[in-house]
C-alpha cells in the first residue's frame, strides 16, 4: 500500500509541475511561487520514490533534479556545495590507478597468455579507431547542416580565460604515452601511461618461475577485489556528489544558461542521440547484445559521467558494471583504460562540431578537406583527456591556434561548454562500455550466464546493516 502511495503520488507531483511549467511557458501567466511549489512537491514526490526503490542509481537520478533546484532557487547555496562535489571526485579518483594496474596485471598474468594481450591490443585498437572515425563525420556533417556558428557577432570584451597552451608535435604525442616515472603517472592521474606500465608488468610477471610469480598475482587479485569493494563504499557518497555537482553548475550559470547559443547545444545533443542509434545501436544489435541489462547496467555510470563530466569519475563503477553482465575483468581491465585514451567517442564528436563551430562563428571558409584534417589533428591530440573535465576545450584552442582560427569563438563556447561537456562525457562512457562487451564478444569470452544480480541491483543499505 505504501508503495503504491509513492508511485502515484510521485506521477501526480511531477505531472502537476510539468502542466505548470506547459503554462508558463506558452502563457506565461502562473506566479513564480506556484511554481516554486510544484517544483518542490515534485522534488518530495522524487524523494518518497527513492526511498521505496532505494537502489544507486535512482538516487543518482534524484539528486541531479535535487542539485538542479537548489542551484537554481539559492544559486549561493548550489555554488557552495561545490566543495561536496569536489570531495567526491578526489575519492573517485585514488580508486583509478590502483584499480587499473591491479586488475590489468591480474588478467594479464593470472588468466592471459602473452598471445591473447597482443590480440586484445590490435582488436581494441581498431574498433576504436573505426567507431572515432564515424563520431567525426557525424559531427562534421551536424555542423554543416546546422551552420550554428553563422551569424554570431565578435562580443566586446570577455572575462573568463583560459590556460596557455602550445600546439603538440607528434613526438609530444608519443611520448607523452610512455611513464618516466610511475609514481608521477598515478600522482598526476594519466590513465594511458598507467595502463602501458601495468601491461609491461603483467607481460614482465608472465616470464617470471611460478614459485616466484603466484605470491603477486595473489596481490594483484586481493588488491582488485579490495578496490571494487573500496569503489562500493565510496558509491554511497555518489548521490551528494553528483547533486553538489549539479547544484555548483546551475548555480554558478544558471537554468538560463540553456537558452544560450542553444543552436550549437542542440546540434551536439541530436548528433550525439544519431551516433547512439545510427552506431551504437546497431553495433549491439550486430553482436547480440542483452540491450535491456546492458542499460541496466550503463545507467549509474553514465548519471556519474554526465553529472560530473569527468569520464574518470564513472570508470571504476562502469568496470563493474561491464563485469557484471558477464564481460571478463581481464578483458573489462584491458579495453576500458586503454579506450579512455583511444575510444572518446563522444569527445571527438564535439571536436568536429567545435572546430567548425569556430571557423564560422569567424567567418573563415574551410573546405571539406581542411574541416578532416583539422578534425583528424585534434583527435590524435586529444587522446589521453577524458579524466579531465573540460580539457577537449583547452586542446581545441591550441589546434585552433596552429590552423589560424582565431580564439574569440572558443570563449562563447566556454559559457556552456559544461552543458556540452556533459552530453560527451557520458556518450565516452557508454562507447567504452559497449568496447568492452564487443572485445569479450570478437575474443568468444563473454558469458551472459555469468550475470552479477548483487553488483547489478546494488542497493543503498538498510540503516541497520551500516556500520555503527
Amino acid at each position: 500500500m505504501k508503495s503504491k502511495f509513492a508511485i502515484i503520488f510521485t506521477i501526480s507531483t511531477l505531472s502537476l509541475a510539468a502542466l505548470l511549467y506547459t503554462l508558463d511557458f506558452i502563457f506565461n501567466i502562473v506566479p513564480e511561487n506556484l511554481l516554486f511549489f510544484s517544483r518542490w512537491l515534485a522534488v518530495v514526490g522524487l524523494i518518497l520514490y527513492g526511498l521505496r526503490k532505494r537502489t544507486l542509481t535512482t538516487w543518482i537520478l534524484i539528486s541531479l533534479v535535487i542539485g538542479a533546484s537548489v542551484g537554481h532557487d539559492w544559486p549561493q547555496v548550489g555554488i557552495s556545495m561545490q566543495v561536496a562535489s569536489k570531495a567526491f571526485l578526489k575519492l573517485i579518483k585514488t580508486i583509478v590507478s590502483p584499480l587499473i594496474f591491479a586488475t590489468l596485471v591480474y588478467g594479464i598474468a593470472g588468466h592471459s597468455d602473452i598471445k591473447q594481450v597482443g590480440r586484445m591490443g590490435w582488436k581494441s585498437l581498431l574498433y576504436f579507431e573505426v567507431v572515432t572515425t564515424i563520431a567525426l563525420f557525424i559531427g562534421l556533417a551536424a555542423i554543416n547542416i546546422s551552420k550554428a556558428g553563422m551569424g554570431i557577432i565578435p562580443p566586446a570584451n570577455q572575462h573568463e580565460g583560459l590556460p596557455d597552451v602550445k600546439p603538440q608535435t607528434a613526438s609530444d604525442i608519443i611520448l607523452h604515452i610512455f611513464p618516466e616515472n610511475i609514481a608521477k603517472s598515478v600522482a598526476e592521474g594519466e590513465v594511458l601511461q598507467v595502463v602501458i606500465f601495468s601491461v609491461i608488468f603483467g607481460l614482465a610477471l608472465i616470464m617470471v618461475p611460478e614459485k616466484k610469480r603466484r605470491p603477486m598475482v595473489n596481490f594483484t587479485e586481493s588488491m582488485s577485489e579490495t578496490m571494487f569493494k573500496f569503489t562500493n563504499i565510496v558509491m554511497y557518497f555518489a548521490p551528494i556528489g553528483v547533486g553538489a555537482a549539479m547544484a555548483y553548475t546551475v548555480g554558478h550559470m544558471g537554468l538560463g544558461v540553456l537558452v544560450n547559443l542553444f543552436q550549437l547545444l542542440a546540434t551536439l545533443y541530436v548528433s550525439l542521440i544519431a551516433f547512439i542509434l545510427l552506431v551504437f545501436l546497431p553495433i549491439g544489435l550486430i553482436i547480440g547484445l542483452p540491450i535491456k541489462r546492458f542499460i541496466k547496467a550503463v545507467g549509474e555510470p553514465v548519471s556519474i559521467a554526465f553529472a560530473t563530466t569527468s569520464s574518470e569519475a564513472a570508470l571504476p563503477r562502469a568496470m563493474e558494471a561491464m563485469e557484471s553482465i558477464g564481460v571478463p575483468r581481464k578483458i573489462v581491465a584491458f579495453v576500458m583504460p586503454t579506450g579512455y585514451s583511444f575510444n572518446l567517442d563522444g569527445t571527438t564528436l564535439y571536436l568536429s562540431l567545435a572546430s567548425v563551430f569556430v571557423a564560422q562563428a569567424a567567418g573563415i571558409h574551410l573546405s571539406f578537406g581542411e574541416q578532416v584534417l583539422m578534425v583528424f589533428t585534434l583527435m590524435i591530440t586529444s587522446k589521453g583527456v577524458a579524466g579531465i573535465p573540460r580539457a577537449s576545450l583547452v586542446i581545441l584552442m591550441g589546434t585552433a591556434a596552429s590552423f589560424g582560427l582565431p580564439v574569440w569563438p572558443i570563449f562563447i563556447i566556454l559559457g556552456i561548454d559544461e552543458l556540452m561537456d556533459m552530453a560527451r562525457t557520458s556518450v565516452n562512457v557508454l562507447g567504452n562500455c559497449l568496447a568492452a562487451v564487443v572485445i569479450a564478444k570478437w575474443e568468444n569470452e563473454f558469458d551472459p550466464n555469468a550475470v552479477n544480480e548483487e553488483l547489478l541491483n546494488a542497493k543503498i543499505p538498510d540503516n541497520e546493516h551500516l556500520p555503527k
